[in-house]
């Protein structure tokens, strides 16, 4: 549409796994850079669960996972007959499962271009739309590839050109996964996503463009290991979970019941603490302020938290593998706290600000893009609209 053709541009560059502490431990000159020239929170803190998928799609809508109904990486429907996945290519395309309007949902219906290299929610139809250009997940794709595609999309012909474009590395996390977080393949996957940023800035740089194009950086989560020696709380040892579906993910086991009970679940979640000395099971009502959940059907009868660095399972009869580095710890935890960087013509330079939430970047994207949201969000306006210039302040 005519109307947004001189708006500026936004990219949103997500390094799944990529945590607040990384970029003062190890070597990251990119980052660093992009720090200098715009802004820098001193984390993200990601919403609760601390999972890829409700991360993301927080990010992408500005909605707490039981408003978004995106509530992890696998869940059951609220009236268990379906089963979401992430690794289920039907369940992911299917937009049934997607609540909230993420911000390319938004600019579409409002008549503006949009591309995703990868990111949580583009390959559905969300409410009948998808981005204009967008790709399926498909982890062997190179980096320079999704970069170069990037700017290709940045160089067409203004009324096809994206003025709002997703951007996605999952090699941190993966590294993290099987190697440990500060292993020689961890360096590795963050030296290589350095680098596909640097050929990004450097390809930016180059297009007529470049003087309109927003750069936010982030992550769903950090990551961190699990406690040498410490074996994991098995609940079935505790409790029966005849009946019950559980969910694990070594740092949390998700307890969905068959049939509606809460006195059995309330019960549950009494025997389970009564012995747990390194984690805690709460009903979703119960669950403490900072995770921003409640009562609803979608979310799990009983959650089994571990402590950070510890671990749960339901049963050994389905032992859970535990990974070299994990996520999934409560987001008070520090080492699953994620980064933001911006840079933009009307961010400051070299700003440094307190840690923002993850549901705290939708308003800012909108803002920018000159969009209008669909009612209001979870994040608060406040924390970075004010480093807009008044131009573009609401």
């Amino acid at each position: 549409m005519a109307r947004h053709l001189d708006k500026p541009y936004v990219i949103l560059v997500s390094i799944d796994g990529f945590g607040a502490s990384f970029l003062t431990r190890y070597d990251t000159p990119v980052l660093d850079s992009i720090a200098a020239e715009g802004v820098r929170a001193d984390a993200l803190i990601p919403v609760y669960p601390t999972l890829t998928f409700p991360n993301h799609y927080s990010i992408a809508t500005g909605l707490y996972p039981a408003r978004h109904r995106l509530i992890g990486n696998r869940f059951p429907s609220a009236d268990r007959s379906g089963f979401y996945s992430l690794r289920d290519r039907e369940a992911v395309g299917d937009g049934s499962w997607y609540g909230g309007l993420p911000a390319w949902v938004a600019a579409e219906q409002q008549g503006m271009v949009t591309a995703a290299y990868f990111f949580v929610g583009t390959e559905a139809e969300i409410s009948g739309v998808r981005p204009t250009y967008w790709n399926p997940f498909n982890p062997s794709v190179g980096g320079n590839v999704r970069v170069d595609q990037v700017l290709e999309w940045l160089a067409l012909p203004a009324e096809r050109r994206p003025h709002f474009i997703t951007l996605y590395f999952e090699h941190v996390d993966r590294a993290t996964h099987d190697y440990g977080v500060g292993s020689a393949q961890s360096l590795g996957a963050i030296a290589l996503v350095e680098g596909w940023l640097q050929r990004l800035r450097d390809g930016i740089a180059a297009l007529p463009v470049a003087d309109q194009v927003y750069l936010l950086v982030v992550s769903d989560h950090g990551q961190a290991g699990y406690r040498p020696g410490a074996t994991p709380f098995v609940i079935d040892e505790v409790v029966n979970l005849d009946g019950v579906r559980a969910i694990d993910h070594g740092s949390v086991s998700f307890l969905y019941f068959d049939e509606p009970d809460p006195t059995r679940a309330n019960v549950i979640c009494e025997l389970i603490n009564e012995v747990w000395r390194f984690g805690q099971a709460v009903v979703p009502g119960g669950a403490p302020a900072a995770w921003k959940l409640r009562d609803d059907s979608l979310l799990p009868d009983v959650i089994a938290q571990a402590d950070p660095q510890y671990a749960v399972m339901a049963s050994r009869r389905n032992p859970v593998g535990l990974s070299a580095g994990d996520h999934g710890w409560a987001p008070e935890f520090a080492e699953m706290h994620g980064i933001f960087l911006a840079t933009g013509p009307r961010l400051p330079q070299a700003l440094r600000i307190p840690a923002i939430d993850a549901v705290d970047v939708y308003p800012l994207m909108m803002t920018i893009l000159e969009l209008e949201a669909d009612g209001p969000g979870d994040g608060d306006p406040g924390r970075l609209l004010p480093l807009l210039g008044p131009e573009l302040q609401p």
